[in-house]
């Protein structure tokens, strides 16, 4: 699992700058510039900083892996859609979360929302798992890291051309 530098510094809650320092530096393990965003690999839920050779011995804070985000489309919306004017069809892309956020999205209900165009600024990762689904059904999804629920934006499509 991949994350962003914003992401990163929150996870060892040092300043967004330092790690852009240290990234520099090239002391960030495996990370790497994809365009304009650093994409700095996950172990055991943490970025990993190769130590300095000199001054003081760095000590990161072992943070909790934030939870994720699940993105999947809800297949029984869509039947029910069929027989339905445009005007009365309801949004099929759920996004789901068990973390507690105060987003402002139609349809929400405890950190979930429904949509149907969803743009994803963040690193994810696509799923297919047909032997172990989902508690609510879903073979296969989007994963993404992080609790900010409120910054996917549900106006614009996912893929840009």
């Amino acid at each position: 699992m991949y994350v962003i530098t914003s992401e990163a510094a929150l996870l060892l809650d040092i300043p967004h700058r330092r790690l852009l320092d240290l990234l520099k530096k090239g002391r960030v393990k495996g990370a790497y510039k994809s365009g304009r965003f650093w994409l700095i690999p996950l172990y055991n839920g943490l970025p990993q900083i190769i130590p300095g050779k000199r001054g003081r011995k760095g000590s990161w804070v072992k943070t909790i892996l934030p939870k994720k985000i699940i993105v999947h489309v809800n297949r029984n919306r869509i039947e029910a859609n069929k027989n339905k004017s445009p005007e009365e069809r309801e949004d099929v892309i759920a996004v789901k979360s068990t973390s507690k956020t105060s987003s402002k999205h139609q349809n929400q209900k405890n950190g979930n929302f429904y949509t149907n165009h969803l743009e994803i600024p963040y690193p994810c990762r696509i799923i297919y798992r047909p032997n172990k689904p989902l508690h609510c059904g879903a073979h296969l999804w989007i994963e993404i890291l992080g609790e900010n629920i409120h910054k996917l934006k549900s106006q614009q499509p996912i893929l840009k051309i």
